[in-house]
């Protein structure tokens, strides 16, 4: 009997090293189970707790009367004599489950938390539902709503995605992943430009509309490095990289100011502005060259949208000709209420 328990602790051990799991984990889930079976052979007592030498894996069980506030009124050993076969039995199936549910939990513990990160899956099924990333020891769901318009994936395909929420559920942790989130364009650069990563640039604003375009806004906390020309690279080849992980999608880095006005101009480019107005109601009013009308409001109006989410202002962009007529209209409103008079 002691060559088997010792032969079954040594099994013990060699399962939760394979998995990771504390030896310890494993025998608190084995007592429980035994005490079940126990609880279910004739003459069992009402209570009762089990203990497992760590050492030696020796098995004893310890029948309790109790009174009726929990008090333990009297202990003794209670150990049957052929418990041995039939806790190995009894046991087997509710181990497995129990490292199933500490595998879950431990895979649960290693994501949790980590909103926000960029993790690399590859594509294992995609769907008009859904799109599945095998990350190595778990997968990750990217639902419809989460892949941009123009792209499409295939089985066997790496990508890059933003964790947007980690969940327990009952088959194990569920991660849920974006490819449309403004956070991983952030990301992407951190992973590519090493001034971000160390702080000297930050990305002060990202707007972004998916698949199409963004616009990123970044400030350096060293005048002595360009932020923007940090996250260009050289010939380009660092925001190459964050371009082509999303597929095309086209990226605008303008250099963040403090000034709104400023701020603003900054933000419409590739459009130049006359003048720009800000009011107190957060709105701005862009006054742009006519030939720079449509280049300042972009093709159905994605890059006044995208200036207005960098900068956080309602922006209303107007032609130099269209604001010097409404000016004269004023002025000629004015002239006839002073006739009236």
């Amino acid at each position: 009997m002691a060559r088997d328990n010792q032969d079954f602790m040594d099994a013990l051990e060699v399962i939760a090293r394979e998995k990771g799991l504390a030896v310890e984990t494993l025998l608190e889930s084995l007592a429980n189970a035994l005490v079940a079976a126990y609880k279910r052979m004739p003459g069992a007592a009402d209570e009762a707790y089990v203990e497992i030498d760590p050492e030696s894996g020796e098995i004893h069980v310890f029948g309790q009367e109790l009174d009726e506030d929990g008090n333990v009124l009297r202990e003794w050993e209670d150990t049957p004599k052929d418990f041995g076969r039939i806790a190995a039995q009894t046991a087997k199936q509710v181990m497995l489950q129990k490292i199933r549910d500490a595998e879950r939990e431990q895979k649960y513990e290693e994501y949790a938390g980590r909103e926000g990160d960029v993790v690399t899956g590859i594509v294992s099924q995609c769907d008009s539902r859904f799109t599945l990333l095998d990350l190595g020891k778990i997968e990750a769901i990217m639902p419809h709503a989460e892949c941009p318009p123009n792209e499409r994936y295939s089985v066997g395909q790496r990508l890059k995605a933003y964790i947007v929420e980690v969940r327990r559920s009952i088959k194990g942790p569920q991660i849920v992943v974006s490819r449309t989130h403004p956070g991983l364009v952030k990301r992407l650069f951190e992973l590519e430009v090493p001034e971000i990563a160390s702080g000297v640039v930050e990305i002060k604003a990202v707007a972004r509309e998916p698949g199409h375009r963004s616009k990123i806004s970044v400030w350096s906390n060293d005048g002595a490095v360009d932020p923007v020309g940090a996250c260009v690279g050289s010939r380009g080849s660092r925001v190459r990289m964050v371009t082509n992980e999303l597929m095309g999608e086209k990226i605008d880095i303008v250099p963040f100011s403090e000034d709104i006005v400023e701020y603003v101009e900054r933000g419409i480019q590739p459009a130049y502005a006359i003048e720009v107005r800000v009011g107190e109601d957060g709105t701005a009013l862009v006054v742009v060259p006519d030939d720079q009308l449509s280049l300042a409001i972009g093709r159905e109006g994605q890059n006044a949208r995208l200036a207005a989410r960098l900068t956080g202002l309602r922006i209303d962009i107007r032609s130099e000709s269209e604001v010097v007529a409404g000016l004269a209209e004023a002025r000629g409103t004015e002239g006839d209420d002073e006739g009236k008079e």
